[in-house]
């Protein structure tokens, strides 16, 4: 069978009708796409506008008016610091600057202004207390030093500076400080945070004072115990350990006194 008469489907020639242009031919060649793309919108060169007012950006009234705004909310808050500053100057709201020592101030400490005239007695005797351990614990490395040179070692002193610069600050802020604030404020919290620390401090003198060779290396403690061992070999040495022996003794009978008296303190205040 012959089929070359047969009409070809894939011929250009035989669809050059658009169906549905109302019989008018439409170009082969030309493409639908475009037409697509512009019935949605896109090709289109003012379809999308944004109207962004460039000039109000350029505008120098615009920027002298915010920058006044600015400047004015900068001046409100300022009035409201100095504000609150004189409000907490008006109501004798202590700071805690640091003013003590006055030639190095490291810590707070104004007890004539800020502990109440019935407590400024025991809060000096406190005070004492505090500078005791202080002075006991830097003679107590004068003297291990000395040992150290007369052949002591070298463990004791690197024990010794422990002790120093542990127990300085230490028992400033574990019981001075809430002793201060305690006395400051009447609250019962910082007196039983004293209270519990004090007594810490009190068991340390005293096994100082004794140092026995347990726990602590014995010749770094200068008690009792220690001069006796080390006054044998050289007396200079012993008589050092008796000095801060002395010094431990009386840190413990000053402490004693200041818990008891405190103690009545409190419990007359409540």
């Amino acid at each position: 069978m012959n089929r070359r008469d047969d009409p070809n489907p894939f011929d250009d020639e035989d669809h050059q009708v658009n169906p549905f242009s109302n019989g008018k031919a439409a170009p082969a060649s030309k493409s639908r796409i475009p037409q697509m793309f512009a019935n949605i919108g896109l090709g289109q060169k003012h379809d999308a506008t944004v109207d962004i007012p460039l000039d109000s950006m350029n505008d120098p009234k615009k920027k002298e008016k915010d920058l006044a705004a600015w400047d004015s909310d900068l001046k409100r808050r300022e009035r409201d610091i100095k504000r609150r500053e004189d409000t907490v100057a008006g109501a004798n709201i202590p700071v805690d600057d640091r003013n003590w020592p006055p030639f190095f101030p490291i810590i707070h400490h104004d007890i004539a202004n800020e502990i109440p005239v019935n407590a400024q007695r025991l809060q000096y005797m406190a005070f004492a207390s505090w500078l005791g351990i202080v002075l006991c614990l830097v003679f107590n490395v004068l003297a291990v030093i000395i040992c150290w040179a007369k052949g002591g070692g070298v463990k004791i002193f690197f024990l010794a500076t422990i002790y120093a610069l542990m127990g300085c600050p230490l028992s400033y802020v574990l019981w001075y400080r809430p002793l201060y604030r305690a006395m400051r404020t009447d609250s019962a919290l910082k007196f039983g945070w004293f209270f519990l620390f004090y007594m810490l401090h009190i068991g340390f003198c005293v096994f100082a004072a004794i140092a026995p060779p347990i726990v602590f290396h014995g010749k770094s403690l200068t008690g009792i115990l220690a001069a006796v061992d080390v006054f044998s070999d050289h007396a200079v040495v012993g008589i050092f350990y008796l000095i801060g022996f002395a010094f431990f003794c009386l840190e413990s009978l000053l402490s004693l006194w200041v818990l008891q008296k405190i103690y009545l303190f409190f419990r007359g205040q409540r």
